[in-house]
């Protein structure tokens, strides 16, 4: 047995134990789908965020973390004798085999655009066959998780309906569409629609995020990386006005500009 086959092995006993009705973990017994679902959402972004500090020990941890929440899910299904982590495990090779016919088969694809597209026919036909087996809600969108985070969907969403040739024929069409929707926005505020202000913002956001997917830009990663460095120049601009001994809740509108200015010239200033 392997070293990989052994901690595998170990881990599916671990977690059986955990389940135990007799001399388990009470709140391991109590947990469900349900329940177990938003910690596997949190244990995917942590590993993204482990990949995204660069920290080998730190993302070797989040992995065990996520394939915790693989086996958790894995045992309450067995549990209910739907399948098991053996049939879990076996699903994605046999998957992984059916997209990969140039590598396990004797395809051969002129480019990689190609293959792309012969990927992308046979995980329409296995969703199709999906939504046919488990009575699931049909069509093109009919299995976008909703779930997902709203800028990722909204940038899924775009690319399904794109394979159907729904869609702007390149990224200055959709700039054009965000600059729409912003007036439609300014329309709305003029007009005291506080409603319909709500709805052309996501309006303009579910734009922004088909403009940044035209434009070859995952949207949820660029707006994680403006994020941190809004966290970033923050900090620094705490830190300068501790040193200056001035309260934050007491800076004037222009007291923090030049703050931020600061921050941003430290930012970018070269290391000596």
């Amino acid at each position: 047995m392997t070293d990989a086959e052994r901690a595998t092995t170990a881990l599916i006993a671990l977690m059986e134990k955990l389940r135990d009705p007799n001399g388990g973990c009470p709140w391991d017994r109590e947990q469900t789908f349900a329940t177990i679902a938003p910690y596997t959402i949190e244990e995917a972004y942590e590993v993204a965020d482990a990949i995204e500090k660069g920290s080998p020990e730190q993302l070797r941890d989040e992995l065990g973390d996520l394939l915790f929440q693989v086996v958790f899910h894995a045992r309450m299904a067995e549990e209910r004798g739907w399948f098991d982590f053996a049939a879990v495990a076996q699903s994605i090779h046999d998957k992984l085999v059916r997209r990969h016919p140039h590598v396990f088969g004797g395809a051969t694809f002129a480019s990689a655009e190609e293959q792309t597209r012969s990927w992308e026919a046979l995980k329409a036909i296995e969703r199709s066959q999906a939504q046919r087996r488990d009575g699931m809600e049909t069509g093109v969108l009919g299995d976008v998780p909703r779930a997902l985070p709203a800028l990722t969907r909204a940038a899924k969403i775009g690319r399904r309906a794109s394979r159907v040739g729904f869609d702007w024929q390149e990224p200055a069409h959709v700039r054009e569409k965000v600059v729409e929707e912003l007036a439609e926005v300014e329309d709305a505020l003029q007009r005291g629609d506080t409603a319909h202000v709500k709805e052309e913002v996501g309006d303009v956001l579910f734009a922004l995020a088909n403009w940044a997917r035209h434009l070859h830009i995952e949207a949820e990663e660029a707006l994680r990386g403006a994020n941190a460095k809004f966290e970033r120049r923050f900090r620094l601009m705490e830190a300068q006005a501790s040193a200056q001994g001035r309260a934050l809740d007491t800076l004037s509108a222009q007291e923090w500009e030049a703050l931020w200015d600061e921050a941003k010239k430290r930012e970018v200033a070269p290391k000596a």
